[in-house]
């Protein structure tokens, strides 16, 4: 065992929770230790661009248990392993687990830089509380990231188009059965390099299906949180939409079939609205929608360039399909973590294909939003949206 270099403080602290609690539940920063084992292989440049997503992880793994009697153990970074809980574990059978998706990008300049994290452990925080999971202090959880990600930076790729991608996760470890908040809990962090995210490549259009019988949210539901059990359940109809020759679902929501999201990501369209107006629209945050950092991103970048109105509003098949009819329709496009944007070629609907001209008009906004946020990232224009990890 090797002790890590000192760290600034490192506190958790326990909000809202349905066990009872002691007024302070903290750790301190000095406790953390280091394993080091390096066992893996790492890929090479070329190999790297192949690479299948969420296939191949890194060497070491942060992980820091916690219990509402004690509140926060030891931190520790260990060699990349299995976990060992029972078989009563609440993540099992509850889904009582969250967990979020980031990125460490390894720059032109050798630098390794992640995105916004604040952003992402604030959403984690979110969907923490709805899980009634303890919550932590964002910031010095991303101290501990830093150091992780110092320990293996020979494993953040750099061919283009290939990050590092972070999955912070937190799980009900509880041994006991009983749909009840879990009195113990793991926080984890494992990290894998990845390639493009879809097999076909880049910035390539794909096709959707769109299919009302579909539903990933509903008011009243937790659309909004990042929890396991929003994901499961969206097999199923992905299994559909490949069988239809479809990349992605592109989610529909009540009878006027309104537009939510597409696949994991967050969905904008570019057009002439009614108003005669050039507009880049996403569906607002109404419960539905899971409030994406690159989302946020993006809507503060278009904001700032002034080029056409940026709206956070509802928008439907019907919307898609008069502004295809009447020319107004420009460009569609996904945007998240994993792909950054992925622009849409065409939509099965109601058993017809509906062709989107995002790649015939030039991909204008999609092209301009992925350069920009990818300069971002991998360090070609300072932003302070990119943290460098050794700062």
């Amino acid at each position: 065992m090797l002790s890590s270099r000192q760290l600034p403080r490192l506190s958790f602290s326990l909000l809202n929770r349905g066990c009872s609690s002691s007024a302070s539940q903290k750790l301190q920063a000095d406790r953390l230790e280091v394993h080091v084992d390096r066992k893996l292989t790492i890929p090479t440049v070329e190999e790297q661009p192949n690479l299948r997503f969420g296939h191949t992880f890194s060497d070491h793994m942060f992980k820091v248990a916690w219990k509402e009697s004690s509140g926060w153990g030891t931190p520790q970074i260990t060699p990349f392993g299995n976990l060992s809980l029972s078989p009563a574990a609440p993540a099992l059978h509850y889904a009582v687990e969250c967990f979020e998706g980031m990125k460490a990008y390894r720059g032109e300049d050798g630098r390794i830089r992640i995105f916004r994290p604040l952003e992402n452990m604030k959403r984690m925080n979110n969907s923490c509380r709805v899980s009634r999971l303890p919550e932590f202090d964002g910031e010095e959880a991303v101290k501990c990231l830093k150091e992780l990600l110092r320990l293996d930076k020979d494993w953040v790729p750099s061919a283009p188009d290939c990050a590092l991608y972070i999955r912070p996760t937190v799980i009900g470890t509880e041994p006991h059965l009983g749909v009840n908040a879990s009195c113990e809990a793991l926080l984890y962090i494992l990290t894998c390099p990845v390639g493009p995210y879809f097999k076909d490549g880049g910035f390539k259009p794909v096709r959707l299906l769109a299919d009302p019988q579909f539903v990933r949210a509903w008011p009243g539901g937790q659309g909004a949180s990042k929890l396991g059990s929003n994901y499961g359940p969206t097999i199923s109809p992905q299994k559909e939409a490949e069988r239809q020759g479809c990349t992605q679902v592109l989610w529909l929501f009540g009878e006027n079939r309104q537009i939510t999201e597409v696949g994991t990501m967050n969905m904008f369209m570019f057009w002439i609205n009614k108003n005669n107006e050039r507009e880049l629209i996403t569906p607002p945050l109404n419960g539905l929608i899971l409030p994406g950092v690159t989302r946020r991103s993006l809507l503060e970048l278009a904001r700032s360039w002034g080029e056409c109105k940026v709206t956070e509003g509802e928008f439907t098949m019907a919307d898609v399909m008069e502004a295809k009819k009447e020319n107004r329709l420009m460009e569609m496009f996904g945007a998240g973590t994993a792909c950054v944007v992925s622009p849409v070629g065409s939509i099965l609907y109601n058993g017809e294909i509906i062709d989107i001209p995002t790649m015939e008009s030039g991909a204008y906004m999609a092209r301009k939003c992925h350069k920009t946020l990818t300069d971002i990232q991998f360090g070609r224009v300072k932003h302070e949206w990119a943290v460098d990890i050794d700062e």
